[in-house]
């Protein structure tokens, strides 16, 4: 095998790679060895049939799968040989071959970048602490109240008004024909929130326990059965009964009854609930600075096909139109995110920072305890969707990475109050119209470790 850079311009190299015929011939020699024990032909013996049948038989099959082994291994070879670091998916030109005939291509190669990392000591951000007033629990105490009404019957001969809970059995047809669905049991609808179909509750409204109701509603025009999209539809109504919203006590009972101790634990853990929530969301304008920072500390030109393959990821939801109108802000946006995540990565790699399969299994049970009830469905996910696994890897080596990165920069403390958090989220959560169907731009730079890693 010979090896020659042809050319070498900026990060693309040219390989001129030849295989001589003999070794060509000895490979082909071989598997038509190996063939001998697996084919089996009318006249001879499992085992027995001659290389030279085998052959005559299968030669030019045989011939194009050993010189496809042989591209993937010379071409392998050529690229460790050469120290390359391999940017995207090669290309491969045959120039000559055939047997008897040496084997000619061009291997072209695009390169990642090669840098040196530099000191991260004058790099700042600031973490937010975030105090949760009093206010904003008992705000979020009345809204968790109101979404959990109590109803209590009302008397016979008492109607239904806005904001009374209605429980009936219904019958429907569809010209005066039954239909999939067209029965329901116990339905309980509160009347005013229109949830079941649009002007169906305003039909309930001066019902009483035991009485019939007639009502009729258009079906949805996404209804699952196409058949009966914006059908018109008659309800034939059993009234069960009728029930009035009584407000809730917010005492210890009712905290009890939403799972906590008493009243004290439930709005500690409303109040935990909500400093989550902003840390998150905070956590992340964090990280932007410090990749901002980490970016201008770094120049170095990027593989065409990577800066390409990143603009089709981010703009594969928008129309033609669109991806053209913000041509130049997306290529931007896509260098960032490539040189960004191969920086990162260098961090990974220079400080041995590795995440096990202990650590991924940790995170899966974390987010099945966030989702109470649904623990089958999260690990069947995981096992049926591999890249889904290594996504979830990738997110705990980018966070491993960041977490190393501020323990070496200068990192301010900072108090404030939830509306200075809601400020800073809101400035934050502009969305760049070049890339509005992709994702928050906070959360952008915050994502392309886990698309540079991916083959680790």
């Amino acid at each position: 095998m010979k090896i020659e850079i042809q050319s070498k311009k900026g990060l693309r190299t040219s390989l001129s790679i030849v295989v001589d015929k003999k070794t060509i011939q000895n490979k082909l020699d071989e598997r038509l060895i190996e063939l001998q024990s697996e084919v089996s032909l009318k006249g001879f013996r499992p085992g027995k049939v001659p290389a030279s049948v085998i052959k005559s038989q299968f030669g030019k099959a045989v011939y194009g799968e050993v010189i496809d082994k042989l591209l993937q291994e010379t071409s392998t070879k050529a690229i460790k040989e050469k120290k390359i670091k391999v940017a995207g998916q090669p290309k491969l030109d045959l120039k000559s071959f055939g047997e008897g005939k040496d084997l000619n291509y061009i291997l072209e190669v695009d390169s990642l970048p090669e840098f040196k990392l530099k000191s991260s000591e004058n790099i700042k951000a600031t973490e937010y602490n975030v105090k949760i007033e009093e206010k904003i629990v008992e705000k979020k105490l009345k809204e968790i109240a109101s979404q959990h009404k109590l109803f209590k019957e009302k008397k016979d001969s008492e109607k239904a008004k806005l904001g009374d809970q209605v429980i009936f059995d219904y019958s429907a047809t569809i010209d005066g024909n039954k239909f999939e669905g067209s029965e329901g049991k116990g339905v309980q609808l509160e009347l005013g929130k229109d949830l079941f179909l649009k002007g169906f509750d305003s039909q309930l409204i001066g019902v009483k326990i035991n009485d019939t109701k007639n009502i009729t509603a258009t079906l949805p025009g996404n209804h699952p059965k196409k058949d009966l999209a914006n059908k018109k539809t008659d309800f034939k109504c059993k009234i069960l009964n009728v029930k009035r919203p009584e407000e809730n006590k917010i005492d210890d009972e009712f905290a009890k009854h939403m799972g906590a101790k008493n009243l004290v634990d439930l709005k500690q853990l409303i109040e935990k609930q909500i400093s989550s929530q902003y840390s998150q969301a905070l956590e992340s304008i964090t990280k932007k600075k410090i990749l901002e920072q980490i970016e201008k500390l770094y120049d170095f030109n990027l593989p065409k096909n990577l800066v390409d393959n990143e603009v089709s990821a981010m703009t594969k939801t928008l129309k033609k139109e669109e991806i053209e109108k913000h041509k130049i802000s997306n290529e931007k946006l896509a260098k960032s995110r490539i040189k960004l995540g191969l920086v990162l990565n260098e961090y990974g790699e220079q400080n041995n920072l590795k995440v096990s399969d202990t650590e991924v299994q940790a995170e899966i049970r974390k987010q099945i305890k966030g989702m109470p009830g649904q623990e089958k469905m999260i690990l069947n996910y995981y096992q049926k969707n591999p890249n889904a696994a290594q996504s979830l890897k990738s997110g705990i080596y980018e966070e491993k990475i960041l977490k190393f990165l501020k323990s070496k920069i200068k990192i301010d403390i900072k108090k404030i109050s939830t509306d200075e958090a809601e400020k800073l989220i809101s400035t934050s959560n502009k969305i760049s119209p070049s890339t509005k169907s992709d994702e928050p731009s906070s959360d952008k730079k915050s994502k392309v470790v886990t698309k540079k890693i991916s083959k680790k």
